[in-house]
């Protein structure tokens, strides 16, 4: 690969990561760039894993996600060679970042996990973030995994649904 495409991949991450309003997850970025056909899984891998190296984003690990943030350092090196994007890749990153917004803020905003913690029992996390701020934070011990992923499966496509029944509950009379 040559080094001239590789640079171009990390600056195309780092307009990602500049533009949006919040951090992007490496699968919310994969999602976009391997769509595009700009390139392949492992050349991004190479990408995210040479970005962290020079310390021009970090990687935070949540909920069996790593999000993503860009640095210092990557926002003035994107300020040095963001012109080799070409105009029509930052606008259809910024079509993107605009039309998934509120799909991208809601996989960061709504989280589910699960932990073994002994023999036949996993505690699931439920988690519900606005502004940074946990607004709604649940622990389940259930008996199996299937059940643990199974809640969270269901935390992620009802949580709304389950936060108003939640709160109407709790300021009935």
């Amino acid at each position: 690969m040559s080094s001239q495409y590789l640079t171009l991949y990390k600056m195309i991450v780092l307009y990602m990561l500049k533009r949006c309003d919040d951090t992007l997850s490496k699968s919310q970025i994969y999602d976009f760039i391997l769509e595009k056909e700009y390139t392949t899984f492992l050349t991004l891998q190479e990408v995210f894993s040479e970005l962290a190296a020079s310390d021009l984003i970090t990687e935070k690990t949540m909920a069996n996600r790593t999000y993503l943030e860009i640095t210092d350092e990557g926002a003035q090196t994107l300020e040095f060679f963001g012109n080799r994007i070409n105009p029509a890749i930052k606008q259809q990153i910024d079509e993107y970042l605009r039309d998934n917004s509120m799909k991208l803020r809601n996989e960061k905003s709504i989280l589910g996990d699960y932990q073994k913690t002994g023999e036949n029992e996993y505690t699931v996390q439920l988690l519900a973030r606005e502004n940074g701020q946990d607004i709604l934070d649940i622990k389940v011990p259930v008996p199996t995994e299937e059940i643990a992923q199974h809640m969270i499966d269901n935390w992620q496509e009802k949580n709304t649904e389950i936060y108003q029944y939640l709160f109407s509950k709790l300021m009935e009379e």
